[in-house]
C-alpha cells in the first residue's frame, strides 16, 4: 500500500475527483491526505474526507495565503475544523514563502508561529511550506518547539544542511516527483535514513498542460515510489511498507 501525504483535492470538480481517486486505488495509493490552504478549503477537504474512506485532511493557511493578521478567531475556527472531524490528522498546509519578497513576512511569521502552536494544542504534526525561506521556517519550527509534534517537510527540494537540521528535530522529508529529474534531489536522496522518508504528488488541477493525462494527480507516488526504490537498492514493495508506515507511525492510529 502507497500514501500520498500531500495533495490538495478540494481544488479538482467532483467528477473529476472521482476519477482520479479511482485511479489511485488501481495504482495502489490507500491513504491520501488533502492540505486546505485558507479556512475555506479546509472545510471542502473535510467534506471530501468525509466521503472517500481513503482520504484524510489538513486544516490550514497556506503562507501565500496569509492577507491579514492570524488572530483569535482565525486560530478558533482551525480549531473548531479539526474537532469537529476525526478525519483531520494534521495541520497542512502551514510555513514560509519569500517568492515575492520581504513585504508580508511579518504576517506569515505569526500565522506560522499560530498553526505550530494549534498542531501542539491538538496534538497534530504539521506538514510545512518552505520556499525561499529555510533559514526562518526552521528557526521557527524549533522556537516554537514543533518537534513535540512532529512535522512534515513537504515537496522536500533542499539541500544536505537543511535535511540534517530536519532530521535533527525527528522531522520526516516528503519526496515528489523533483525525485524523478533532480540530479543533487537524487544524490542527497540515496545518503538520507529511509525511516524518515515519506512520499507525496502535491496533487492540484494543471489546466495549463493540455493533455490531462499529463497532470499530476495521487496515482503518480507510486512513480516516485519507484525511483526512491532505485536509489535505495530496495524493491518497490518495501519503499511503499516503508514510507506508508513512517506516516502512519507520525499520524498515529488510523484505522485503514
Amino acid at each position: 500500500m502507497l500514501a500520498d501525504c500531500h495533495t490538495h483535492l478540494d481544488d479538482y470538480d467532483p467528477q473529476d475527483l472521482r476519477d482520479l481517486l479511482q485511479r489511485a486505488r488501481e495504482a495502489e495509493v490507500r491513504l491520501i491526505i488533502t492540505a486546505g490552504v485558507t479556512k475555506e478549503s479546509s472545510l471542502r477537504g473535510i467534506e471530501i474526507s468525509q466521503k472517500y474512506p481513503e482520504v484524510y485532511a489538513g486544516v490550514g493557511i497556506h503562507p501565500m495565503e496569509v492577507a491579514e493578521p492570524f488572530n483569535d478567531q482565525t486560530y478558533e475556527c482551525l480549531k473548531r475544523l479539526a474537532l469537529d472531524s476525526q478525519k483531520v490528522v494534521v495541520i497542512s498546509e502551514t510555513g514560509l514563502d519569500y517568492m515575492k519578497g520581504p513585504k508580508d513576512r511579518k504576517l506569515q511569521e505569526n500565522a506560522f508561529r499560530g498553526q505550530i502552536r494549534l498542531a501542539k494544542e491538538l496534538k497534530l504534526p504539521i506538514v510545512f511550506h518552505s520556499r525561499e525561506a529555510h533559514e526562518d521556517t526552521l528557526r521557527l519550527l524549533r522556537e516554537e518547539r514543533a518537534y513535540e509534534v512532529g512535522a512534515i517537510m513537504h515537496y522536500f527540494q533542499g539541500d544536505e544542511e537543511v535535511a540534517n537540521q530536519c532530521l535533527d528535530m525527528g522531522f520526516y522529508i516528503s519526496l515528489g516527483r523533483p525525485l524523478l529529474r533532480l540530479p543533487h534531489l537524487q544524490k542527497l536522496t540515496r545518503r538520507l535514513p529511509l525511516e524518515n522518508l515519506v512520499l507525496e504528488t502535491d496533487s492540484f488541477p494543471q489546466p495549463w498542460k493540455e493533455d490531462r493525462r499529463t497532470w499530476t494527480e495521487p496515482a503518480h507516488v507510486q512513480q516516485v515510489a519507484e525511483k526512491l526504490a532505485q536509489l535505495k537498492g530496495v524493491t518497490p514493495e518495501e519503499i511503499a511498507k516503508r514510507t506508508t508506515d513512517n506516516l502512519k507511525r507520525l499520524l498515529g492510529t488510523i484505522a485503514l
